[in-house]
């Protein structure tokens, strides 16, 4: 097991080929995915094809990629974090809403997990660890609007609103118009430096 960071509560390790049951069954939840795909679950061969993307990217940077989420002590899995540069992310460049220097910071947490500070909590410490250790200069997150609870996870954290911006029907086809829109927050390193110092 190689551990990319430990919180209060928290383990989060890369991942692991046994770990596809716990990515299945966490993407068959609906209501994880509602504002992800607008709720339909994810195949287990698209799961497969996944997974081992992200293994074989820990190869190239072991600093940078998708992290298991573990419960300490239930020693559950809860889910999973990303730390990525943003350049993985077509739409971002497409809508003009990064230069590609950003680090993109995203969660999908168990429904079991929800409402108990864990997105929170695994968040500050990646975004902390990005900035003293890394050497990453900016962290961005988005979510869809209607999504209230990742929107408060990412104000929690000190990222702030830079964008909005509307998702097409080609990317997420099972949405309404309405549905669709997003917004992008953003936090330097040194207006995190000037938080935490103050």
């Amino acid at each position: 097991m190689i551990v990319f960071l430990e919180s209060d509560r928290l383990i989060l390790r890369q991942f692991v080929e046994n770990d596809i049951d716990n990515l299945f069954d966490l993407n068959s939840d609906s209501e994880v995915m509602r504002y992800i795909n607008g709720g339909l679950p994810t195949s287990y061969h698209d799961i497969k094809e996944s997974l081992s993307k992200n293994i074989a990217a820990y190869e190239k940077n072991a600093d940078l990629g998708f992290w298991v989420a573990i419960e300490k002590t239930s020693n559950k899995f809860i889910g999973w974090f990303h730390f990525l540069t943003t350049t993985n992310f077509d739409y971002l460049a497409e809508f003009n809403l990064v230069t590609g220097d950003e680090i993109a910071l995203g969660y999908r947490l168990r429904r079991a997990s929800w409402h108990k500070g864990f997105a929170t909590e695994g968040s500050k410490a990646i975004i902390a660890k990005g900035f003293s250790e890394l050497g990453v200069t900016k962290v961005v997150s988005w979510a869809l609007i209607e999504n209230k609870a990742s929107i408060r996870v990412m104000e929690k954290v000190g990222l702030r609103r830079e964008k909005e911006f509307c998702f097409t029907e080609n990317q997420l086809p099972n949405l309404l118009v309405s549905e669709r829109k997003a917004a992008i927050y953003g936090l330097s390193k040194d207006e995190f430096i000037a938080k935490y110092n103050n």
